[in-house]
């Protein structure tokens, strides 16, 4: 779909129209120098502009059959503001008459309005730090990115939830949480784009990485201590972190042990155990051995042709199986993840899968929707995988809804992606007590998260401005081992100037 907007003198705004129209067509490509050829043309002319008031207006011709459509936007604008977030009030009013534009044109109501970004929930938490009361809260969002009743109540709940998990949420720019990534799983799935290998093979590589990372521990552990910070949760990614063998998981936990401080104390640690082909029953006990109080088990899907199709070679059977005997072990924190919109499934596949569920009732549920991300086995050969439109993704999304709330369960962790089938959302369910608090800081960005192994991403906030400064750790193993030395030092560099600066 070509789309030519006719009106537009700031460059600065071409990105971002560009990423609303991403929401109605697959592949859009949008121009501001360019009609011929263009399947729309859409005009957006300011009809008043003050320095208190901007009113917009567009006009969309489809070239198909010639009709218009029309849509108009006035906002107030704030003349205390400086240069750029005045600039941030002005482009969301383009967007805004973009968005509904489109909408009149494609008939598709876009319920998360002009969000386009990772963590809507941040919106809220500030309104929240700033004393608005909920009402206020709603009727400004809606007013400012066109966001749904719908989603509204769901961001309103799930912030409830977080700061009854976390009561000093806003109090924890002093402390810090730690993700450790392990790169290996037993194979890569289709949808993944995360750093995993395939473990088959690696078992000289495997030890070198786990050699840097036993470094990377002892250097930041030692720096964590001298300074007194502390560490609020603990979570173990990946890859599947549970793909190395007992023998190097149970080293791994001793070196966390022995080089950070008072883990005893540290509020939560998870493993991401999601391939149940990895999980054995001394691995379990490995983990308990060393307190580890909330690990993932992850289905996807329990449709035994649909875990074929995307590269997972475990069976439906064996996370049933993998699941009960981490119960019988003795864990009582299991998380499941389902995915909304695998490829051959629909309503009644997922259905079949919150059917199984119920069966297990694990602590937490975190329901994904499929996104089609770049550089993903799935993405370079889109045409093989066949998926679920819009409509039917979003009723898979009601069924997941529904179903959480009528078993106990409660929202308390958002995010979304780009390429997100039906512009949904990935939510995160748990039952009373049992969320995951490192879910809830990654996402709402209060604490910085500090990324050690392969592909570790971290994100130093800084207590006073909340600026995030972004690093991370190479994705393949070669390359970390080669240089983690440097890593760490340029690590404990940025955690000096942004929490003692």
């Amino acid at each position: 779909m070509h789309i030519y907007v006719k009106g537009i003198e700031d460059e600065r705004l071409v990105r971002p129209l560009s990423l609303i129209a991403d929401l109605f067509f697959e592949e859009s490509v949008l121009s501001t120098d360019k009609a011929e050829g263009a399947d729309l043309i859409i005009a957006i002319e300011k009809q008043s502009s003050s320095s208190a008031k901007m009113t917009l207006a567009a006009v969309l011709e489809a070239k198909t059959d010639g009709k218009l459509y029309e849509a108009s936007y006035e906002t107030e604008l704030n003349e205390q503001l400086d240069e750029k977030a005045l600039f941030k009030q002005i482009k969301n009013a383009y967007l805004y008459v973009f968005l509904k534009v489109l909408e009149e044109y494609t008939g598709i109501v876009q319920k998360w309005g002009l969000l386009t970004g990772v963590r809507p929930t941040k919106l809220w938490h500030q309104y929240r730090k700033q004393g608005v009361e909920p009402a206020e809260a709603k009727k400004r969002l809606k007013e400012q990115y066109s966001i749904s009743e719908e989603k509204l109540d769901l961001l309103e709940q799930i912030v409830n939830h977080q700061l009854e998990a976390i009561p000093d949420l806003y109090d924890l720019k002093k402390e810090i949480s730690i993700y450790i990534g392990i790169p290996y799983c037993p194979t890569k799935c289709a949808y993944c784009t995360f750093p995993a290998y395939a473990i088959n093979g690696r078992q000289g590589n495997v030890e070198s990485f786990l050699g840097g990372l036993h470094h990377e521990m002892r250097e930041m552990g030692q720096w964590l201590k001298e300074k007194n910070v502390k560490i609020t949760t603990i979570y173990f990614g990946g890859g599947t972190p549970t793909s190395i063998s007992a023998q190097e998981m149970d080293m791994l936990y001793e070196e966390l042990y022995q080089s950070f401080p008072d883990v005893e104390n540290v509020r939560e640690i998870t493993v991401e155990a999601g391939r149940p082909d990895t999980i054995t029953e001394e691995k379990i006990e490995v983990m308990k051995k060393w307190n580890i109080d909330r690990i993932s088990i992850n289905p996807q899907s329990y449709t035994q042709e649909t875990l074929k199709a995307i590269g997972r070679h475990h069976t439906v059977e064996e996370t049933i199986d993998k699941y009960l005997l981490a119960k019988e072990c003795g864990m009582d924190n299991i998380n499941m993840d389902l995915i909304i919109g695998l490829p051959g499934e629909g309503v009644p596949e997922f259905k079949h899968s919150l059917d199984e569920t119920e069966k297990l009732m694990p602590e937490s549920l975190t329901v994904h929707t499929l996104s089609f991300k770049r550089a993903s086995e799935m993405t370079r050969n889109r045409t093989r995988y066949k998926v679920a439109g819009r409509d039917e993704v979003e009723k898979m999304m009601q069924e997941a809804q529904s179903w959480t709330e009528s078993h106990g369960y409660h929202p308390y962790y958002l995010y979304r992606q780009k390429n997100i089938l039906g512009n949904l959302e990935n939510v995160g369910y748990a039952k009373k007590g049992m969320d995951s608090l490192y879910n809830i800081l990654i996402m709402e960005e209060q604490q910085t998260i500090l990324g050690l192994g392969c592909g570790a991403a971290s994100k130093f906030v800084h207590p006073t401005t909340g600026k995030i400064t972004h690093f991370a750790n190479p994705k393949d193993p070669k390359s970390y081992n080669d240089g983690y030395e440097h890593y760490t030092r340029k690590k404990i560099d940025i955690l000096e100037e942004t929490l003692f600066s």
